[in-house]
């Protein structure tokens, strides 16, 4: 006897397997953030920002603070793309007001100091608990999305030891020691596949690869050092996991959507906002579905240019399957009403 195929039911995995909506579904990168009191008074019980990351239970709590307040389509797992590279070996702490330090890898042999890409598991196991507790706790209507930064974005970090704001020290690492600079993005996209499969296997439905340095790579290296890595993932996980859908996030690739869309695999592509929706709607959504791709600048400002915005967007990508989301993650000093605003434009009877 043959087992019919069961559609998917949750709106972002219906529109993530290409279907067009009438109302798509929402979520918010950085959802669960310093702009909400609640994640505000969860991370000082915590202590630390990674005390939170580490911490199942308050890690679920802040997960699940954004579901509750304004019923998301979809939760994404609290974490931080810099605890791959801690689980790798690396020393990881965080600066107050001036974000994350790493000890940076600067010479050459640094790659092969670091742990193989199978021994992250132990390390990262409270991750993997508090995927489990959002597994059971979240409502039956809302998926569940597990995440990781992509190999070029996690390797700025680890050559620089920081962020920078023009990726300079990893293009010097990879023009001058090309394969030094390999091996270190060959070890980050092993344990990344590592990682978001251990993920799934506690639970995540659908994962999303943060590549939020892309745009600085240029020609061939955004096809070498961005692309090809997150088409490896994709493809690595869609085999362990048939019927997995994966979100890929090359932000500021512009015109280069397109390529991207094509070349990595992804069932949905997200959109930061240096592209029009009417662009997008004729370029990259015949090819796959669209995240995005709402100026993060409209959860502070608010009023009738969020509403008009968030239609317009609505409208332009109403053809074909499209995920509603910010350009990027959503901003300190967003007020929290704007989001509501945002999500009530969005559901309006059409």
């Amino acid at each position: 006897m043959s087992i019919a195929h069961t559609p998917p039911s949750k709106l972002l995995l219906r529109a993530l397997a290409g279907e067009t909506l009438p109302v798509p579904p929402i979520w918010m990168m950085r959802q669960a953030g310093r702009y909400l009191p609640e994640y505000r008074a969860t991370r000082a019980k915590a202590g630390d920002f990674l005390s939170l990351c580490y911490n199942p239970e308050l890690a679920a709590e802040v997960t699940l603070q954004p579901i509750r307040r304004y019923g998301f389509d979809a939760a994404i797992l609290f974490a931080d793309i810099l605890l791959v590279p801690q689980a790798l070996g690396l020393d990881l702490w965080f600066v107050t007001g001036e974000g994350p330090r790493l000890s940076p890898i600067t010479e050459a042999g640094g790659v092969a100091a670091l742990k193989p890409a199978d021994a992250i598991h132990d390390h990262l196991a409270p991750v993997y608990e508090t995927v489990k507790i959002l597994a059971r706790e979240l409502p039956s209507e809302t998926a569940l999305i597990g995440f990781a930064g992509a190999p070029w974005t996690v390797a700025t970090y680890m050559i620089a030891g920081r962020g920078t704001p023009d990726q300079d020290p990893a293009h010097a690492l990879k023009d001058e020691n090309r394969a030094e600079f390999e091996a270190l993005i060959d070890r980050i996209t092993e344990a990344t596949i590592e990682y978001l499969s251990a993920q799934v296997a506690a639970g995540a439905e659908v994962v999303k690869i943060f590549d939020s340095w892309a745009g600085s790579l240029k020609g061939d290296d955004l096809d070498r050092y961005s692309i090809a890595p997150m088409a490896r993932i994709t493809a690595a996980l869609k085999a362990r996991h048939p019927g997995l859908p994966v979100i890929a996030f090359p932000r500021g690739a512009g015109e280069r959507f397109t390529d991207a869309a094509r070349a990595i695999g992804a069932d949905c592509i997200a959109l930061d906002d240096g592209v029009s929706p009417e662009w997008a709607a004729e370029h990259v959504q015949p090819i796959a579905c669209v995240q995005g791709n709402l100026a993060s600048r409209h959860m502070v400002s608010g009023g009738q240019e969020l509403i008009d915005e968030t239609r317009r967007i609505r409208d332009a990508l109403s053809k074909g399957p499209h995920v509603f989301n910010l350009g990027h993650g959503i901003t300190p000093d967003a007020d929290p009403e704007n989001v509501a605003l945002m999500i009530e434009t969005l559901r309006e009877t059409r």
